[in-house]
């Protein structure tokens, strides 16, 4: 595998309020700086939605815009920090596959300490008498195995940090261990 230069961004921070986002990934993106790679955010691209396109057209030039953005990476560093809900963003999780599948490099952190089954009330089954899986994993099984795999790693925060789904140290951690592992 190629050492990572550019490293995508994948995490539910487009979804946040646009100072909140900017700010965010400003700080990813001179923390890669520091160690001399380039971030590249999902949002690093210059669609504007015309009054004539439906929005199921928008969105599919959102995910083409995005996937050629992924092309020019050779890595992902994922937040997969619990959003609406007690797992990962889907389409965060969706990149990491794609990412993943392409043979390039994935990292992953979450602000949620807890594991998986902790967050869905350790219990064995749900409401409606389904298994949920018990694994120690952060998240579902295919995402940390998929990640691991892959040589990389998630880092958990230890619930403590400036922001819910954000922190500094947290986000360095993975780029000096995605570093080492291709030094």
């Amino acid at each position: 595998m190629t050492k990572p230069q550019r490293i995508y961004l994948a995490g539910p921070e487009v979804f946040f309020p646009e100072t909140e986002h900017r700010r965010i990934v400003s700080s990813k993106k001179r923390l890669l700086a520091t160690y001399g790679l380039e971030g590249v955010d999902p949002l690093d691209t210059t669609l504007e939605a015309s009054g004539s396109e439906s929005s199921q057209a928008l969105g599919f030039r959102i995910y083409r815009a995005n996937r050629e953005l992924m092309a020019n990476c050779q890595g992902v560093i994922a937040n997969l920090t619990p959003f609406r809900g007690i797992s990962a963003d889907p389409g965060t999780v969706f990149e990491v596959g794609y990412m993943i599948a392409q043979g390039k490099a994935a990292f992953g952190y979450t602000m949620d300490p807890r594991n998986y089954f902790e967050r869905a009330n350790a219990s064995p089954t749900d409401s409606l008498g389904h298994t949920i899986e018990n694994f120690g994993l952060s998240d579902n099984l295919m995402i940390e195995c998929g990640i691991v795999e892959a040589g990389g790693e998630i880092i958990r925060g230890n619930g403590a940090s400036q922001h819910l789904f954000y922190d500094d140290d947290v986000f360095e951690h993975c780029v000096r261990t995605l570093i080492q592992r291709f030094a």
